[in-house]
């Protein structure tokens, strides 16, 4: 499959993820052989130097091994974890290529490994019933326990997660999930959304917007009661009319998204003067489309947006964003799993704060130029 070279994830990193999926879906199995170096680069559409890069990652992982003049294969003890002697925890993933959750998977693997922990690593490519299937495939395979991100956003435990949690299996969140009795480790959404908007009312915006997910978004709506929260703290009404939601539902449409209210936005007469959006891609969208319509940025509109990707920083106008600690998701999660696998008795919810990074999108009548830092 051709990789996500807009993903913030390095290239390398897409094709191991790629591969380890491949192997827990069982699409490769113990003993198969993958293609040449040449046949892989031309595959993945990447130089050999990233295969080679790649192969070698998974080589030290044991997950392949290689034989001298003949190829590289997948390695026995992948597919089974009840057959090797190490501990092995089983993550789910709705879509390596999402850049939070890719930063969350490498997060969960440096901080399993440190514990002496394997990772499977399963990418069930947005589709609902492939994940139910990996969650039971995980457990036929024999893993202590499992951490999961889901992309749905049902935000409600699926029949399969239901049983896990009855039968007393161990295993995390990290996607938002409403139930208080489901174990989860994530971001305080309501905060960050608060941190934004309390930030841009002190750089004196005035009329500052907010641009949604799609309806039914509940993360979403967490960051939105931040941003209402933070305007009555502050003596501010809410605006309606300065409320804005994605019309397309998923994560690859909103860059789409977000460009399509800019460009709606640009045109309007009373316009806000600043706008707190749901995610940075969706940010990235609506800066594009504010810029191609002459506005400047932060002079005729000011951005903050949410997550911290990699792009956001590097975009032609440097991207104030509220940054989610993938870093210590991942650990937490880690974390937590191993105390309910030992059956020790925790508080399963773990909520934890987001910081203000800003850059040159949201100063205060202040023209940035492309890649300074405020």
């Amino acid at each position: 499959m051709p990789i996500d070279v807009q993903d913030s994830t390095p290239l390398y990193l897409q094709i191991v993820d790629d591969i380890k999926s491949k192997i827990a879906s069982k699409e490769l199995k113990a003993g198969d052989q993958l293609g040449s170096h040449a046949a892989l680069s031309s595959a993945y559409r990447v130089s050999l130097i990233t295969v080679k890069k790649a192969l070698a990652t998974l080589n030290n992982d044991g997950v392949v091994f290689s034989r001298v003049g003949k190829g590289t294969y997948v390695a026995q003890h992948t597919i089974d974890a009840r057959q090797n002697g190490h501990p092995t925890i089983g993550l789910v993933i709705r879509d390596v290529r999402s850049p939070f959750f890719s930063r969350v998977m490498h997060s969960v693997e440096d901080a399993a490994y440190e514990l002496g922990y394997h990772v499977l690593v399963s990418n069930s490519s947005g589709k609902a019933e492939k994940e139910e299937a990996q969650i039971a495939r995980f457990r036929e395979f024999g893993v202590n326990g499992m951490i999961i991100a889901s992309m749905t956003h049902k935000y409600h435990p699926t029949p399969t997660v239901r049983k896990m949690l009855h039968q007393g299996f161990p295993f995390v969140m990290v996607s938002f999930i409403a139930d208080e009795d489901v174990p989860f480790v994530g971001s305080d959404h309501e905060q960050g959304g608060y941190l934004a908007t309390e930030y841009l009312m002190r750089q004196g915006y005035q009329k500052i917007g907010y641009i949604n997910g799609e309806r039914g978004n509940m993360v979403g709506e967490l960051r939105r009661r931040g941003y209402e929260h933070a305007l009555k703290d502050h003596g501010r009404r809410v605006d309606k009319n300065l409320l804005f939601h994605l019309r397309m539902r998923g994560e690859h449409h909103d860059y789409q998204s977000g460009y399509e209210i800019g460009k709606k936005i640009a045109t309007l007469r009373l316009r806000p003067d600043a706008v707190f959006v749901y995610n940075d891609l969706s940010a990235l969208g609506f800066e594009d489309a504010i810029l191609e319509h002459g506005l400047r940025i932060p002079d005729d509109i000011a951005i903050v947006g949410f997550d911290d990707i990699e792009r956001g920083e590097y975009a032609p106008v440097s991207l104030s964003t509220v940054r989610q600690p993938t870093s210590m998701i991942g650990k937490e999660a880690v974390s937590l799993l191993l105390k309910l696998m030992q059956g020790k008795n925790v508080s399963i919810r773990r909520v934890l704060k987001t910081k203000l990074v800003i850059r040159g999108s949201s100063g205060r009548k202040k023209v940035t130029r492309v890649g300074e830092r405020s």
